[in-house]
């Protein structure tokens, strides 16, 4: 089985590293030809420029930033086959029905690292949860002696959902505080988180996704585990002047909303925010 990894950021590369260690055929891709220094391993991972490549892989796991999604379909278009599996390894929802192939699954992701120039350190984790079917079967399988763990979900739009609840009220909050997770001392910032995700909630349920009831007690809770110095991917392009993921979180649950018309305030103003953050990183 052929395996591209697209993204030499912190998810991309932890997955070629942890891949490579196994499994022949791996194959880490980005913009140009270099090298990753990947820790705490202290090795070099070799990347190669996108395109170079010609020939089609079996499998593309795709973990660059959501708003650089658009610009690989030509290359997609070129290293498929018709029976390609393409995995969306990224935060936030609603691409996979942009690209035009036939296989493409969203996984939810549970990797956390940082990626500073040409250097990527691995924090925690291994997990990419998606859905379940005779073809994800199959990878799980080609995959168990690896690190990286494929969890097989039968219903992935409840673990979708869990996972932009989570990056909607921490991504937000540290992004437009210009501050880590420290932030959510500050007793108006975390009544401010909270009132997000009580509005993430309604959306969801709206969905018709059945999620706990104590769900922002829970996710609040999570967060309290946090270290201080601990930012989000959204933070880090924030302070980076990077472009952010804002569609596809906060922009996401925000269509949503309209969609079923419900009040949503505090998401509202972030969103906008983060919007004006998106539209000046742009122009830097």
């Amino acid at each position: 089985m052929r395996i591209a990894i697209i993204g030499p950021g912190a998810v991309g590369t932890t997955i070629a590293y942890e891949l490579q260690q196994v499994l022949p055929h791996i194959t880490l891709l980005g913009r140009t030809n270099k090298s990753i220094h990947f820790q705490p391993a202290n090795q070099h991972i070799i990347v190669k420029d996108i395109k170079s490549m010609t020939d089609p892989f079996d499998v593309i796991i795709v973990a660059v930033k959501t708003h650089q999604l658009e610009s690989l379909v030509p290359d997609l278009n070129r290293l498929t086959h018709d029976e390609t599996t393409i995995i969306l390894a990224q935060n936030g929802y609603g691409l996979r029905s942009t690209l035009p192939f036939k296989y493409v699954y969203q996984a939810v992701v549970y990797i956390s690292g940082q990626k500073k120039d040409d250097e990527v350190i691995h924090f925690r984790d291994y997990r990419l949860h998606i859905q379940h079917d005779r073809r994800t079967e199959q990878l799980k399988h080609y995959l168990e002696h690896t690190k990286i763990e494929l969890i097989l979900e039968d219903h992935i739009e409840t673990t979708i959902w869990y996972k932009l609840l989570v990056n909607l009220g921490v991504n937000s909050i540290t992004a437009l505080g210009g501050n880590t997770a420290q932030i959510l001392k500050i007793p108006e910032v975390y009544q401010l988180c909270t009132r997000l995700l009580e509005e993430g909630k309604q959306v969801a349920m709206a969905e018709g996704i059945t999620l706990p009831d104590t769900i922002v007690e829970d996710i609040m809770h999570i967060y309290a585990g946090y270290p201080d110095h601990m930012g989000t991917s959204m933070y880090y392009d924030v302070i980076n002047h990077q472009p952010l993921e804002v569609e596809a979180i906060q922009g996401f649950i925000y269509r949503k909303a309209r969609t079923h018309h419900l009040s949503t305030p505090s998401l509202d103003t972030v969103y906008a925010l983060l919007r004006s953050h998106h539209s000046l990183s742009i122009q830097y």
